[in-house]
């Protein structure tokens, strides 16, 4: 039997995901064309919940292709490879991912929390993984960017919250501006 070699590729993750304790997405990016359209996605979600979620184990295979998970409270975090896909390089991303986010929401990884910092989320996925390559694999190197990432945001980009704040705690050298008498 002649043995199937493949090319090394940097294209090491598929897909990232994060669903509630009921298999809902809360969170989903998809760096290949697997499954197209969302109604595909959503029936992966839904099977790939129901094959995980009452099991203690890290890892599985599913239609193909490698599963690392981790559930935290009310939450499943998934990192999603091909089938010949190193598992430890999928843990290695899993990890990252969910030791920046315990970090960014002071180890209160819940739904609630998350929901409340989704720009977080978006920006530490987007440092960990760009198009399937992993970029980072160290949280306090994520974290440190991610905050970087959020200070850089122009005014007229921000949250009224944000720039509620920003009036309310201005950076240093700025307080000038802000107490300018009319």
């Amino acid at each position: 039997m002649e043995a199937l070699i493949l090319e090394p590729s940097l294209y090491t993750v598929k897909a990232i995901l994060i669903l509630d304790n009921d298999g809902d997405r809360l969170f989903a990016k998809y760096y290949d064309d697997t499954y197209p359209s969302v109604k595909e996605q959503k029936a992966f979600e839904k099977n790939i919940f129901n094959k995980t979620h009452r099991t203690d184990s890290e890892i599985a295979l599913l239609e193909g292709l490698t599963v690392v998970y981790k559930s935290s409270i009310d939450l499943y975090f998934y990192v999603i490879g091909s089938s010949y896909e190193n598992e430890l390089m999928l843990m290695t991303v899993l990890n990252c991912l969910f030791d920046s986010l315990s970090q960014m929401l002071r180890k209160n990884v819940e739904k609630r929390a998350l929901l409340e910092n989704m720009e977080g989320l978006f920006l530490a996925v987007d440092e960990i993984v760009d198009g399937g390559v992993i970029l980072e694999s160290d949280p306090q190197q994520v974290v440190h960017r991610v905050a970087l990432r959020g200070e850089d945001v122009p005014l007229t980009e921000q949250t009224v919250s944000q720039v509620y704040l920003f009036s309310l705690h201005p950076p240093s050298g700025l307080e000038f501006f802000w107490n300018f008498p009319n």
